[in-house]
């Protein structure tokens, strides 16, 4: 494991951490990617690029970006996304429903996979996907 940047797990290695725990790892990925689409946007001041990032990843936003993901989903990525919404959760915040935060953990859990297996391209190809049809990239 060289670079952290680029991982390349193997499926029973993915298979192997919790639920929970890729959410975790996709939490993050998710929240670069928000990161960086907002940077590439131009010219924002720090306070407009922390409260327009935390907006986007909120669990209401996630459980907007998952209904457009969701059709563009190959059958193993749908299977991860639903391992994340399925988890159990002991509670959800309070400026989400119970459904709103299982399906952001259903978008973390497939972006940690994506993540984990090294596969950038199909990720970076997703959020750019869902992002033109949300925000307009």
């Amino acid at each position: 494991m060289d670079n952290l940047f680029q991982m390349n797990f193997a499926k029973a290695q993915v298979d192997a951490i919790s639920n929970l725990g890729l959410a975790h790892i996709g939490d993050g990925v998710f929240e670069v990617l928000v990161r960086s689409y907002l940077c590439a946007k131009g010219d924002q001041t720090v306070k407009t690029l922390h409260r327009d990032s935390v907006n986007m990843v909120k669990a209401p936003a996630q459980a907007k970006f998952a209904e457009k993901l969701l059709p563009l989903l190959t059958q193993e990525e749908f299977a991860y996304y639903r391992r994340g919404k399925n988890a159990h959760t002991h509670a959800a915040p309070k400026s989400a429903s119970p459904k709103e935060y299982a399906m952001a953990t259903g978008v973390e859990t497939l972006f940690g996979a994506l993540y984990l297996f090294g596969k950038t391209e199909r990720l970076n190809a997703l959020f750019q996907r869902v992002m033109e049809e949300l925000y307009g990239l």
